[in-house]
């Protein structure tokens, strides 16, 4: 991908360089309430429990550069196309203004609106605050668990939270959760497939404008975005995790059809071919 030298967006939350470490300890207070109890032969236990339980956070700041400096720039170059095609689909295919979303980076957990973020849960985006949330070493793990290295690996992951930024804006997000009340499990799996499959068509459709208005494109970029989606598959991870499939617990879609919603947005550009709820088939 052509980014090297082009703007980056100013939505961006670097939090790398802050360690929050989370915990408690015990008090002089809480060692005579321990002595006391003992001596009057009650279990102090229960006090232990308190006392220990975590009850506040520090924040280290480091200094200096990162190694995945570099990474961190280029992922806000990759924001900040996302924010210049939606400003112009929101208005001219939409009919309205888009909201531009927060990128965090973070390294190893931070907090959100949606509670503790950590690099084990991935790259996600929080309806409670609008932010798209990423660790930068999942980069290294597409390349090594996933096998899916290049650059417009990492921009396709972006360009999908995104695109779950602008599921929310359109309301889709807040009819899937009314849905999870009233459905069962293994329906509401087949709802989270299909918002799964349109955030990958609406990534591909920001990649199919990106290239028309900023020519970013380079040879292989195409392969690495697709090699990603099929990389991230339902089927994929849990042939890899347990030898065997299990459809009904899918809950963002096949390999292959992350790639074909992927490429049919990349194609068209036409958001109104990305109503993978009202697709017949998938």
């Amino acid at each position: 991908m052509r980014w090297q030298g082009r703007e980056k967006s100013s939505n961006v939350d670097d939090r790398r360089r802050q360690a929050t470490k989370v915990g408690g300890g015990i008090g002089i207070g809480a060692i005579i309430i321990y002595l006391i109890m003992t001596l009057l032969g009650q279990d102090p236990s229960g006090i232990l429990d308190q006392v220990q339980a975590p009850s506040s956070s520090t924040t280290q700041t480091e200094t200096g550069p990162r190694p995945d400096d570099e990474l961190a720039e280029f992922v806000s170059v990759v924001l900040n196309d996302t924010e210049d095609v939606w400003n112009r689909l929101f208005p001219a295919q939409l009919n309205r203004q888009y909201q531009e979303p927060t990128l965090v980076l973070f390294d190893g957990q931070t907090r959100s609106a949606c509670g503790f973020a950590s690099a084990a849960t991935g790259p996600f985006y929080c309806p409670a605050d609008q932010d798209v949330y990423i660790d930068l070493s999942f980069y290294k793990e597409l390349q090594t668990r996933f096998r899916a290295p290049g650059d417009f690996a990492m921009a396709y992951i972006v360009a999908h939270e995104v695109g779950h930024h602008i599921q929310y804006l359109l309301g889709i997000t807040q009819q899937m959760e009314q849905q999870r009340r009233r459905l069962s499990k293994t329906e509401f799996n087949k709802l989270s497939v299909r918002l799964e499959l349109q955030a990958d068509f609406l990534a591909g459709a920001w990649a199919h404008h990106a290239q028309k208005m900023k020519n970013i494109l380079e040879q292989g970029d195409i392969d690495e975005a697709l090699k990603a989606a099929a990389a991230v598959g339902d089927d994929r991870i849990q042939r890899q995790a347990r030898g065997y499939v299990v459809p009904e617990s899918f809950t963002h879609g096949t390999s292959e059809q992350r790639m074909r919603w992927f490429r049919k947005g990349l194609e068209t550009g036409d958001l109104s071919q990305g109503d993978t709820f009202g697709a017949s088939s998938l």
